[in-house]
């Protein structure tokens, strides 16, 4: 990059950003004196930046470092004569990048109109810069995820009455935030102090800021009850003060003021009353998010106004009643979440207006019936109708999802047999089917879902064979998955739904799409056996999640040999049916296997040697079979395993068993205890005539 670069000394234009620059600055950029602009933002350079080059950059009117991997300590005081300086943008992908406004003292000589200090250590002990007493000209600080502590500076905003946006947030300022009766701050339009603990909104707040667009005090320990001055903020677009501790009803005014807001977030408060106020008049809402809250009652008609929606979340309120047919109105929602009410009925005629759906929860009610056949979802990628009374067989309509990732109907009444049709679904991940009143065989269409991780089937009554073809499936390996995300939820492409922001430079609205207004819903998560006790995967995790659970069915015959290359899986349960026969020799090649529950079977012969080469293995039971021989050498995984592992066999001998092995009695080997394995010899009915153990497992039904 140096070369003759260096030699420009009339060049006053620099622009290099969002490039893929790496090393060290040089310092011969120093020579560039009629700079006027210098952008090296968003690339990878790294080491100390070199104090040198700025001395001679006097005429530096913008100077942007933001998002490198610079080290070390950066000192304001190094622009203390840079009168002409009006933008300054500076930060790290790291706190590594220390920023000192205080040492050496400094007056300065510049008026900044723009300061963005972002993801640094400032200062130390940290609090806000005192240089910025002498800023009067300022239209923008950013100063995030700082580690600024100290009170809130409502000193900054009375020496910066122009002000339009503000954003101090992730940082540690209290309150409280106090300004005299009359004062206004007409110019501001954007407002974020979210994740400081702050604790209070000022009772005034929709005078002090009557023309704020955006509004963020999330995470803020804000108390008390919501103020009901913001329905004076009549140009109020984005307003989020969730994840805090506001109580009581949202007030009237609020409902009758604000009638521009197309983001409203107030979830995870201790809100109540109804979800939105009689008289409310949100007809340009876009997105609605009120859980885990405490709103009771009906979902009203106020929502009817609205049909311009595409994001609804009520979930885990006190909702009660039925979804009504006027859901059909939203015929742009992408996303409806309505899990954990108390909502009842069927699913309304309406839904089938809904389209655009890519997102549905509506799991933890009282919901019956099945979907309406007129129902076409096209864009679905993740269902979820776990716990509630749902009937009949699996939805038909769903074979119109070609794009499902997550299908949940966990204990529910779904009956009939697992559709041929489900090979349909080539890019489903999960597969929760737990607790229904399935029957019939398992399909082998099923091992056409070549990129499903977690096919979850237990607890139905499912009867037949285990398909051999299970092998085919990938089960997470990413090699299969073409780089797809599955804890990671990415629409924007599926849908039409068009979100918004404000440009305070050119005060306008503009269309656009983005993943971070989809942040709340970012992370999947689901709940599945493993190593003997339900966990609930999410996010990256459940990425990188694997397993197969066919437990509590009446499955028959032998394990399939093939089940044994299942070289990805992490968790395999096929306890609690009427399996015979050997345990595979092949199960020594899942050497991923975190979790083997083969418990409550009728499965007999040896258990081979070889799982002892098992190193991921941390839970393991082969309990009430009718296995024989010498229980594994007590070596690697196996030489954690109680007796607990092994219980309910009684011709099974040693260690950690308290019964002692016949001197005649060999470790057991793969290849020569074949024989014994066979069911229609007499030792076969031999090893049969042991039965009766697999009936102390039923009680987990």
């Amino acid at each position: 990059m140096t070369g003759g670069l260096c030699k420009l000394k009339n060049l006053q234009f620099l622009e290099l950003s969002r490039n893929y620059f790496v090393g060290y600055l040089p310092p011969c950029l120093a020579n560039l004196s009629s700079l006027t602009v210098l952008d090296i933002s968003h690339n990878s350079f790294k080491g100390t930046f070199p104090s040198s080059l700025l001395y001679n950059l006097k005429s530096l009117a913008l100077l942007a470092l933001v998002n490198n991997h610079f080290k070390g300590t950066f000192s304001f005081n190094l622009l203390a004569n840079h009168s002409h300086l009006q933008v300054l943008n500076i930060g790290s992908y790291t706190h590594d990048f220390k920023i000192d406004t205080e040492n050496p003292p400094f007056i300065p000589s510049f008026q900044l109109k723009i300061l963005e200090v972002i993801n640094c250590t400032l200062n130390e002990p940290s609090h806000v810069p005192t240089f910025l007493y002498n800023q009067h000209e300022l239209r923008q600080l950013h100063i995030g995820l700082s580690n600024m502590k100290g009170r809130f500076p409502n000193w900054l905003l009375e020496n910066n009455t122009k002000l339009d946006y503000l954003n101090l947030s992730n940082n540690h300022l209290i309150g409280p935030v106090e300004f005299n009766a009359t004062t206004k701050f007409s110019n501001m339009h954007i407002l974020d102090v979210s994740c400081n603990p702050i604790r209070e909104i000022p009772p005034q707040v929709g005078s002090l800021f009557p023309n704020l667009v955006t509004l963020n005090k999330s995470s803020s320990s804000l108390q008390g009850s919501f103020p009901a001055s913001l329905g004076d903020m009549r140009q109020l677009i984005n307003l989020d003060i969730s994840n805090n501790k506001l109580s009581g009803q949202i007030p009237q005014e609020f409902g009758k003021g604000s009638n521009d807001l197309r983001f409203l977030k107030l979830s995870n408060n201790s809100l109540s009353g109804p979800f939105l106020p009689s008289g409310s008049n949100f007809t340009k809402l876009l997105s609605l998010h009120q859980a885990n809250n405490s709103f009771r009652g009906n979902i009203p008609d106020e929502i009817m106004k609205n049909t311009e929606l595409r994001m609804l979340d009520l979930s885990n309120n006190k909702l009660h009643g039925e979804i009504s047919s006027w859901i059909g109105r939203f015929q742009s929602l992408t996303f409806l979440i309505l899990s954990q009410n108390s909502l009842e009925g069927p699913i309304p005629i309406g839904f089938c207006k809904l389209t655009e759906l890519a997102y549905v929860d509506i799991s933890h009610n009282n919901l019956n019936g099945t979907l309406p056949k007129c129902v076409i979802l096209l864009h679905l990628r993740y269902l979820h109708l776990q716990n509630n009374k749902f009937s009949g067989p699996i939805p038909t309509v769903l074979v119109n999802s070609p794009l499902l990732l997550i299908m949940n109907l966990v204990n529910n009444k779904i009956s009939g047999q697992i559709p041929k049709w489900i090979s349909s679904f080539l890019n489903l991940r999960i597969l929760m089917l737990k607790k229904n009143k399935l029957d019939g065989p398992i399909p082998s269409d099923v091992c056409q879902l070549k990129n499903i991780s977690i096919p979850d089937l237990p607890q139905n009554n499912l009867s037949g064979s285990i398909p051999s073809c299970l092998n085919n499936i990938s089960f997470g390996r990413l090699d299969s998955l073409n780089g797809k995300v599955l804890g990671k939820f990415v629409v924007p492409w599926v849908t039409r739904s068009t979100l918004y922001i404000f440009y305070p430079d050119t005060n306008t609205l503009n269309e656009f799409q983005d993943e971070q207004h989809f942040a709340e819903y970012d992370e999947q998560d689901v709940d599945f056996m493993s190593k003997s006790r339900y966990e609930t995967y999410a996010g990256n995790i459940l990425d990188l999640m694997s397993g197969l659970d066919l437990s509590i069915n009446k499955l028959i015959g032998q394990i399939p040999s093939q089940m044994g290359y299942l070289g990805n899986i992490h968790t395999l349960n096929l306890s609690n049916n009427h399996l015979t026969g050997p345990l595979p020799e092949t199960f020594s090649n899942l050497k991923q296997i975190e979790s083997l529950d083969l418990s409550c079977n009728i499965l007999g012969g040896l258990i081979p040697a070889q799982l002892t080469n098992l190193y991921h293995l941390s839970v393991f039971s082969v309990a009430h079979n009718n296995f024989t021989g010498r229980t594994p050498k007590r070596v690697n995984q196996f030489a954690t395993f109680e007796a607990g592992s092994y219980e309910g066999n009684t011709l099974l001998c040693g260690p950690p068993l308290n019964r002692s092995c016949p001197s005649a009695i060999e470790q057991p080997t793969l290849e020569i205890d074949a024989p014994l394995l066979r069911k229609d010899g007499f030792i076969g009915a031999f090893l049969y005539s042991f039965a009766p153990p697999f009936l102390c497992c039923i009680s987990l039904l």
